[in-house]
C-alpha cells in the first residue's frame, strides 16, 4: 500500500485530478504476493485540456518519475480531460499478463 499511496499523492499534487484511480495489478503478474510493482492509473484532469495524449502521459510520468525509477516496474496510463470523462466515465481493462512463467505455460 505504500507505493500505491505515493503514486496517489504525487498524481494528486501534480495534476489536481477530478477523478483518480490507482490500481495495484501486481497480483496479475509473476511477482511475489504483496508486491507493488505493476499499476494502472486513470487520471482525469483539467490540466490535460488542449494537450495531445502523448503530452498527457508525459505529465503523468513526470509526476511519478521517482517511483518509476525506484520500484514500479510497469505503469498502465489512461488519461482523459474532464469533458471527455463526462461522456465516457470508463477506462479499458488491462490485458492479461503473458510475461515470465505465464508465457512459458501458454
Amino acid at each position: 500500500m505504500v507505493m500505491e499511496q505515493r503514486l496517489r499523492e504525487k498524481l494528486t499534487g501534480a495534476l489536481a485530478p477530478m477523478h483518480l484511480e490507482v490500481v495495484n495489478e501486481s497480483g496479475q503478474h509473476n511477482v511475489p504476493a504483496g508486491s507493488e510493482t505493476h499499476f494502472k492509473v486513470v487520471v482525469v484532469s483539467g490540466a490535460f485540456t488542449g494537450k495531445p495524449r502523448v503530452a498527457q502521459h508525459r505529465m503523468v510520468f513526470k509526476a511519478v518519475d521517482e517511483e518509476l525509477r525506484g520500484g514500479v516496474h510497469a505503469l498502465a496510463v489512461h488519461t482523459c480531460t474532464e469533458d471527455a470523462w463526462t461522456r465516457t466515465a470508463a477506462a479499458p481493462e488491462s490485458p492479461k499478463c503473458l510475461g515470465g512463467k505465464a508465457r512459458e505455460s501458454a
